[in-house]
């Protein structure tokens, strides 16, 4: 059981590590999203447990290689996740398709806390 316990910790670190390379604004919310889940999967059984670690150990794989090519392309616009398939969406519950929903909206929202408006005429 520590052995599980063990990978779980690793896991969770690696995704938070992971999220240093997303922008604030993503990284604030993929930090708070990651957190909440893995305390909502503390004591679930071990079949859900197996597949939620390989759905974050995907997600992590993912985000490493996006993130290793966003350092190698710095000077373009990178985008981050991937799209759902429809398989997979057909596959959620009603709490899962809930929490997309919110995320989805949280996600599009606008964050004026985060942009930078240089104002190259204002002198100081």
């Amino acid at each position: 059981m520590s052995s599980h316990l063990s990978q779980v910790r690793s896991l969770y670190k690696k995704i938070l590590l992971l999220h240093r390379t997303l922008p604030l604004h993503l990284r604030a919310l993929g930090d708070q999203y990651v957190k909440d889940e893995f305390r909502r999967h503390k004591t679930v059984a071990p079949a859900e447990a197996k597949l939620f670690m390989k759905e974050w150990e995907g997600y992590a794989a993912m985000l490493w290689e996006q993130a290793k090519e966003g350092l190698s392309n710095s000077d373009t616009k990178h985008q981050y996740g991937a799209p759902l398939s429809e398989k997979k969406l057909n596959s959620f519950n009603e709490e899962q398709i809930g929490q997309l929903h919110e995320l989805m909206q949280e996600t599009t929202k606008p964050k004026p806390q985060f942009d930078i408006i240089e104002d190259a005429g204002k002198q100081r």
